[in-house]
């Protein structure tokens, strides 16, 4: 089932037991659905004659590496906190694979859940969970989908999260059903074999926080600006890409239809005794093409080359304008995935659309950090409960690596310009950049000069 017609048949089932101010609507469904189309190659535009440039995909994995690339974080001061860091550096590793998936759809959850061997992490894309209910940005009440299909069935369990008045409510409700589309008729949990562990419903206290950690591409949503979910890293280039799919496809055909070809009549080729098939000269079949060549009523011998000339720079640089279209909508620097050769945009115009790439990655690391800093609470809540490990205090730590997010030569270049006016002490700005010691660095350049002596 595709998750608008999900989205539409949960709201169908929780209408006749709650009453609920539902934050996500059914277009807001429809554009989650179509940006992982478009993160699949699946766009509604593609056909035989438009193929996929994968662009998409490209913009969201480019946006991940950049979020991620070198990020180290660890969870510290106790026993308890070095088990759940154990946990958490799983995370950490998958953290690039994850984000992109977030970066496609807009959005992600890492639930951890207990297991008969401690306590695993499940990563929920935007269109397998239904956040229907906010606190402001926070999540309090969201709805989680799993579907699995047994023979001519289709077993699907929503198990729905609601945080109220510092009360934690979990219940699981399944459903099974013959016809694809179809949510289908109730059954009781426990009587699927794979979930007849879980309870119907439970209830913790003293909770401030649904328990798992929720990242959102940090972007205003220009479809639904009432919506608090996330948008797709290229939610504002769909156009574009669409373009860009059509002008690919025009590139590769203008390729393919002036593939250089011999026509070469009928008359002047052997044929295959077994096959009646014509035989062409060296086996080549791709390079000839037979044709017939009639003057009258008889065949005249007729050989032609067929080699025109290929509008590959037309086509170049319209396929690099788009591009650069897409890097302005998508946040991405110039050059990110369109030519960094090409010289048509200013010094001041790359410099700030650097500067405009380096803002959004560093947005996007803050709202990643808000959600592993819930993941690890989230762990934290549930070892409580289960006492899988001792009780006690811990912090997360995070390092980003500020060269990602940060033009370093420039910065290096206006500290150098501070030492020359003495705004900035030399000794200073060797501690920044050559990592020593403020002992190292007074001593460097107390230091005399030695005398070179030819």
């Amino acid at each position: 089932m595709n998750y608008t017609n999900m989205y539409q048949a949960l709201r169908k089932i929780l209408d006749k037991d709650e009453q609920i101010d539902y934050a996500m609507s059914g277009e807001t469904a429809a554009h989650i659905e179509m940006w992982s189309a478009l993160y699949k190659d699946k766009a509604p535009w593609l056909d035989s004659n438009t193929q996929s440039a994968g662009i998409a995909a490209a913009v969201a994995g480019e946006i991940a590496r950049l979020t991620v690339l070198e990020v180290k974080s660890e969870v510290s001061g106790s026993a308890k906190a070095s088990y759940i860091d154990k946990i958490y550096q799983r995370v950490i590793e998958n953290l690039r694979i994850q984000v992109e998936y977030a970066d496609a759809k807009g959005s992600l959850i890492f639930k951890p859940y207990v297991t008969a061997n401690g306590i695993s992490i499940q990563y929920i894309q935007a269109d397998n969970f239904f956040p229907l209910e906010f606190d402001t940005e926070t999540i309090t009440k969201c709805a989680f989908l799993d579907q699995f299909r047994r023979d001519n069935e289709i077993y699907s369990r929503i198990e729905i999260h609601t945080l109220k008045d510092g009360l934690l409510n979990i219940r699981n409700r399944a459903f099974v059903s013959r016809t694809e589309g179809l949510i289908g008729t109730e059954i009781p949990v426990n009587s699927v074999p794979k979930w007849s562990e879980l309870v119907q419903e439970i209830t913790f206290s003293g909770t401030e926080k649904l328990p798992f950690g929720y990242f959102r591409v940090p972007l205003g949503n220009n479809q639904d600006s009432g919506s608090p979910l996330g948008t797709s890293t290229f939610s504002r280039a769909v156009k574009h890409i669409r373009e860009a799919d059509k002008r690919y496809s025009q590139i590769n055909w203008e390729y393919e239809s002036k593939e250089s070809a011999v026509h070469i009549a009928q008359s002047l080729l052997k044929r295959d005794q077994s096959t009646g098939e014509p035989v062409y000269p060296a086996g080549k079949k791709r390079l000839y093409r037979a044709i017939e060549y009639n003057t009258g009523a008889t065949d005249k011998p007729f050989m032609d080359t067929f080699s025109p000339d290929i509008r590959d720079t037309s086509y170049f640089n319209g396929w690099n304008h788009l591009m650069r279209m897409i890097e302005f909508d998508c946040n991405l620097a110039y050059g990110t995935i369109s030519d960094p050769n090409n010289t048509d945009k200013t010094a001041e115009e790359i410099k700030a659309s650097k500067q405009r790439s380096y803002s959004f990655v560093q947005s996007c690391q803050t709202a990643l950090q808000h959600a592993l800093e819930d993941l690890v609470d989230a762990i934290a809540f549930w070892c409580d409960i289960y006492q899988l490990c001792p009780s006690g205090t811990y912090q997360t730590s995070f390092d980003w690596d500020d060269s990602i997010v940060t033009d370093v030569e420039s910065e290096r270049q206006s500290d150098r310009l501070d030492v020359s006016m003495g705004a900035m002490p030399l000794w200073e700005y060797r501690m920044k950049w050559y990592g020593e010691t403020e002992e190292q660095a007074k001593a460097a350049v107390q230091k005399p000069e030695e005398t070179v002596i030819e």
